[in-house]
């Protein structure tokens, strides 16, 4: 009830870009191009995934970020749906500098502007979130403020109850119930969130640059000013050069630096792979637009406000799968998927046993100059969708990460094996496999791991011992659509038992009647109540036949 109105606003878009599907099964329909966007093209003639991309840059900032999440969970909704998502960019109107100004005093106390000596009061970039504004410190520093807009917090929040509670409706809906859109909607809204607290940002800007000092020579990462960012604004070093989607859109590379293109896709794809396989931990969103050239050389990489984390069981699981896809080991690879993903209960494991061992007779054995990451990404995702295998969230972001950096490598026309990097990676995951180190610390974990069974195992059959012998264990058995069944199952035998009732109130010819001293068409003292009586029970039970086709249960 707190968010009705928003909730009204949310269903009349999603009702207005869902006319058109009706209308296109109708061809010969004179009205079906009638409903039109802005521009005046009939949404008739748009695809579901474009009508789907049109509502939420319709529907504002909290689903442009959704889209753009899901644009990164092709497991999720499909490669065609996560490709047009991707299109999504967040073209909203930039907060007038005076509301900049007000959320700087709220944020850095109303002298905030003893700190820098001028603020560009037009804005370098614009995202759904925020928006950064140059800036010089007191001390003459170059730097950027990322400013969260005006208000979006309580927009966000707001927009993600109503989807939340649109997504219980969904769940009574079958066709969409199988993709668990509760979950779905639960696993993202902490992503989506956790961009509001620029706090994070600012520490996965202090990790990475720690993670990557190594090769402070070749990245550049902006430092932060920690006295001036809050939980709504960020400041940090402004890197001068240019972004490698300016690069793109111009088809041509600035003299003045010294990086040619492939020393830059050897130096990008190699670092990325370090930081997955090396240190565990990796920037997820490697599109043109966050990535930049450095006037001094260096590959500059921007916004942190979604990064991946992967554990060390994690980590191998996916090493083991390349490893699978390297040797052409079908059966591997399905056990390894069935193991890092979240399968339904009702996998058909041989269907997805086939689609797997096709996938890898496709890509298992191509040669490095022939390979196409992303579309081998791209069907491991149709596959992951086909049979309804979630991923969890770090593993998606990790084929986020993959897909756009091989998508930004090909943008650059770069001539850069992704694959080669990946296999010489595998080398050094194979020599770290065979350590000693690392099978002393399995070994740790191992008997940990099994002193915690030994120490627990014992208490807890005991515990199920006592229940069982006091009474108290319940086995809870929920087969899928149990429910339904029992309901309608329930609504048949009333029905009938209506219809017997009735039926006796008209042999008994029960008061009030009708005809009582005439006969129509043969009848006559017709019991009003057993009629209806009957009449009732005869339609429920024709609803329920009819519920019982459609759904096939």
């Amino acid at each position: 009830m707190r968010n009705l109105r928003r909730g009204r606003e949310i269903l009349a878009v999603l009702r207005r870009y869902g006319l058109a599907e009706g209308l296109i099964r109708a061809q010969r329909l004179p009205l079906r191009d009638w409903i039109k966007d802005r521009a005046g093209v009939p949404l008739s003639q748009y695809s579901r995934v474009q009508r789907v991309r049109m509502a939420m840059t319709e529907l504002g900032p909290t689903f442009i970020k959704v889209g753009q999440v899901l644009s990164s969970r092709p497991d999720l909704v499909g490669t065609a749906l996560s490709d047009e998502l991707k299109r999504l960019r967040g073209s909203v109107r930039p907060d007038p500098i005076e509301r900049v100004r007000e959320t700087l005093a709220a944020e850095l106390g109303p002298d905030f502007y003893n700190h820098f000596q001028t603020i560009d009061p037009e804005p370098l970039a614009t995202a759904s979130i925020g928006q950064v504004h140059r800036a010089t410190l007191a001390n003459g520093d170059k730097v950027v403020i990322k400013v969260q807009r005006h208000g979006i917090d309580r927009i966000m929040r707001q927009d993600l109850e109503v989807l939340a509670g649109l997504a219980q409706l969904a769940q009574r809906v079958d066709t969409l119930a199988m993709w668990g859109p509760a979950a779905m909607v639960r696993q993202l809204s902490p992503m989506i969130t956790n961009e509001l607290d620029f706090q994070r940002e600012k520490s996965n800007l202090k990790q990475f640059a720690e993670l990557l000092s190594g090769q402070q020579n070749e990245i550049a990462i902006p430092r932060v000013v920690d006295d001036l960012c809050t939980r709504r604004v960020l400041v940090m070093d402004e890197l001068v050069g240019t972004s490698l989607a300016h690069d793109i859109a111009s088809g041509t590379s600035a003299p003045e630096f010294t990086s040619d293109a492939e020393t830059l896709g050897s130096r990008l794809a190699s670092v990325y792979l370090k930081m997955v396989f090396e240190h565990g931990a990796f920037h997820a969103d490697p599109h043109s637009g966050n990535l930049m050239r450095v006037r001094d050389g260096r590959l500059g990489i921007l916004d942190f406000g979604m990064i991946g984390r992967i554990d060390e069981a994690l980590r191998e699981s996916i090493e083991e799968m390349l490893l699978a896809i390297q040797a052409g080991d079908r059966r591997r690879l399905t056990r390894l998927i069935r193991i890092v993903g979240q399968p339904r209960v009702d996998l058909d494991e041989a269907a997805l046993e086939i689609d797997v061992s096709d996938f890898v007779d496709t890509y298992g054995r191509q040669s490095l100059g022939d390979f196409d990451l992303t579309a081998a990404l791209n069907q491991l995702s149709d596959i992951l969708h086909q049979h309804g295998i979630g991923l969890p969230n770090q593993s998606a972001l990790l084929l986020k990460m993959m897909i756009s950096l091989e998508g930004t490598l090909r943008e650059l026309g770069v001539g850069f094996d992704t694959l080669d990097v990946v296999r010489s990676q595998l080398r050094t995951v194979m020599l770290r496999r065979l350590s000693p180190t690392r099978r002393l610390r399995q070994a740790r974990r191992v008997y940990l791991e099994n002193e915690m069974l030994l120490e627990e195992g014992p208490e807890q059959v005991l515990g199920l011992l006592k229940q069982a012998r006091s009474g108290q264990l319940q086995v809870r058995l929920e087969p899928m659509r149990l429910p339904r069944v029992i309901n309608r199952l329930v609504v048949g035998v009333m029905a009938s038992a209506v219809f017997l009732g009735s039926s006796l109130m008209l042999a008994y010819e029960v008061s009030p009647v009708l005809f009582p001293a005439t006969t129509v068409f043969g009848m006559t003292r017709l019991s009003v109540l057993g009629l209806l009586g009957v009449l009732s029970s005869i339609t429920i039970m024709a609803l329920t036949c009819v519920a019982i086709f459609r759904s096939d249960a």
